[in-house]
């Protein structure tokens, strides 16, 4: 498995992991808006990821073969998915809490960042062994 492969694997269970906390917390605790509003953003922000992730590993395959790429990285396409939350949770505002559905658009690139520093961190500490 190469570390483009593993990178995509960690960050969408931990995305997962994201998801299920969330469904337990919106569950068990009485802030269920905030929660529900968390849980729409970030699954949102799960397509976005996996989304980004396809389109960058087509492109990837396209240039090391050789070709011209034909195609972007769905920025469009992620942007919308994000409008479309952000409509529904104005539109269903006694459901999801605005604010909360922004967090979560945003959760998948705070997961990538982290995944990448603790890589790093794990990567640095298995050159000083």
């Amino acid at each position: 498995m190469s570390n483009f492969d593993s990178m995509i694997t960690r960050q969408r269970k931990w995305m997962l992991y994201w998801l299920a906390i969330l469904v337990l917390c919106a569950g068990f605790l009485p802030y269920t808006r905030i929660f529900l509003g968390l849980i729409l953003g970030s699954s949102i922000s799960l397509y976005n990821l996996w989304l980004l992730q396809y389109k960058s590993e087509k492109l990837g395959r396209t240039i090391a073969a050789g070709e011209k790429p034909r195609t972007g990285l769905g920025t469009f396409s992620r942007m919308a998915a994000a409008v479309l939350a952000v409509v529904v949770a104005i539109r269903f505002d006694a459901y999801f809490h605005l604010y909360a559905v922004i967090f979560g658009i945003v959760s998948s690139y705070l997961i990538m960042t982290i995944d990448i520093i603790v890589y790093q961190f794990v990567i640095r500490n298995r050159k000083e062994d």
